[in-house]
């Protein structure tokens, strides 16, 4: 039996399917090259210039190319290297705090014992629903001795706190995202722990194992992708911190204008009027939110391969 020939491909229909993918496809990449490409080519050529003001300061300002000058100034600055000691803080604190309360909720309402799950889910995630700003503005209001319910509670418990000091201020930038995050990265881990077969877990049931060496032993190693996920976004969120510790500024004196490296951009831009140093402080930033990006996907890669 002669088996016929395939119908030969009509050209037309190839150039219809380049056509459909370009539509998809060049919105994304116009998008990506306004908001990503050209920002991050303009704060390149930005940081390489440095405004001075012409005759004794009463003239007009000019732009001087001062090449890799910016770049010096932003390094050998104190109060950037400070800023970075914060947020290095400010990760050693949060990150275990925020993934061992993330990964406990999670497998909390994923155990059998759980109800209401949805209505908890909802209650946990709740706090992301609310802006950053508005959320640091709501806990300032707490942290006011003389505003604050909860600090009345603690003076009736003899218990004198003071969340704007100096000792306290890092704990109260982290107890404040700490509550914004915990139940979006909460859902994260739920949704991963929801993909494991049932028929593993139910033989751990029947081989003995409770509920804790089963939580330990079978559902944390098979969400490991989605803790390495969950601790990417931390670490790139740490290194944006601004919104938190700039609401403290209002009440802290522990908390000056540039106290994480964002502040310090916004500072040195809108306050102080050096773009160019701006410019070099943020590419920093981003040089080492790539850099911590990269170190944190290559290691939860080994321990997924683990």
């Amino acid at each position: 039996m002669k088996v016929p020939a395939p119908a030969p491909v009509r050209p037309t229909a190839g150039r219809a399917q380049r056509r459909a993918a370009a539509a998809y496809i060049v919105p994304f990449y116009l998008l990506f090259t306004l908001v990503m490409i050209a920002p991050l080519g303009y704060a390149v050529w930005s940081s390489l210039f440095k405004e001075e003001s012409s005759g004794l300061g009463f003239g007009g300002t000019e732009s001087v190319f001062v090449g890799l000058g910016n770049y010096a100034d932003a390094l050998a600055d104190p109060a950037l290297r400070a800023a970075f000691g914060h947020v290095a803080g400010y990760v050693a604190l949060y990150i275990p705090l925020m993934t061992c309360a993330a990964l406990l909720l999670a497998l909390l309402l994923d155990s059998a014992a759980a109800r209401a799950k949805r209505l908890f889910q909802l209650a946990l995630f709740l706090p992301y629903t609310v802006p950053t700003v508005i959320a640091a503005i709501i806990w300032v209001y707490l942290y006011s001795p003389s505003l604050s319910p909860v600090m009345d509670w603690f003076g009736a418990l003899g218990v004198g706190v003071d969340f704007f000091s100096a000792s306290m201020a890092l704990p109260s930038v982290v107890n404040i995202v700490t509550w914004h995050y915990v139940g979006y990265n909460m859902v994260i881990l739920y949704a991963a722990l929801q993909a494991i077969p049932r028929e593993t877990l139910e033989a751990a049931t029947m081989d003995g194992a409770g509920a804790i060496r089963t939580a330990l032993q079978i559902k944390v190693p098979h969400i490991r992708s989605a803790l390495v996920l969950s601790l990417l976004f931390t670490c790139v969120g740490a290194i944006q911190l601004f919104n938190e510790p700039y609401m403290l500024t209002t009440q802290s004196e522990a908390v000056n204008r540039d106290w994480s490296p964002v502040m310090f951009v916004h500072k040195a831009a809108f306050v102080d009027h050096r773009p160019g140093l701006a410019s070099a402080a943020a590419i920093l930033i981003a040089l080492l939110a790539g850099v911590l990006s990269y170190a944190v996907t290559k290691l939860g890669n080994r321990w997924k391969a683990a």
